[in-house]
């Protein structure tokens, strides 16, 4: 996982539409993802809406979704960088998630596994 900027919730940010074209303010670029994640998830998405500096960044820029994400507010209430290194891996709410986006489960997985190798030693 090193090098990969990865949300509470197991998304790798930095592998993200939306991530790379605000980090290359690529305005073509975020619009495409914009028209995209309106056809996938709402007709209301905006370009605005999709600027994003990653779920992690304390001042920086979140997609809309991000600010209102129950799985990231419950992770930085812990005080967590992610949902992995939590006592209750893997909670109801995030079991839910895992329902429509299942490919993120591997990735919590192996931070955990990572997390628990490395407490270990």
């Amino acid at each position: 996982m090193d090098n990969k900027l990865i949300a509470v919730c197991g998304i790798i940010c930095s592998e993200c539409d939306a991530y790379q074209a605000t980090q290359a303010q690529d305005q073509a670029a975020l619009e495409r993802v914009a028209a995209a994640w309106r056809e996938q998830f709402s007709p209301d998405i905006t370009v605005d809406a999709v600027i994003c500096d990653g779920c992690l960044a304390s001042d920086g820029r979140r997609c809309s979704y991000c600010s209102e994400c129950s799985i990231r507010a419950c992770a930085l209430d812990r005080g967590l960088s992610s949902c992995a290194y939590c006592a209750d891996y893997a909670c109801d709410i995030l079991q839910e998630f895992f329902g429509h986006a299942s490919e993120l489960r591997e990735t919590l997985d192996a931070l955990r596994a990572e997390h628990l190798d490395t407490a270990a030693d």
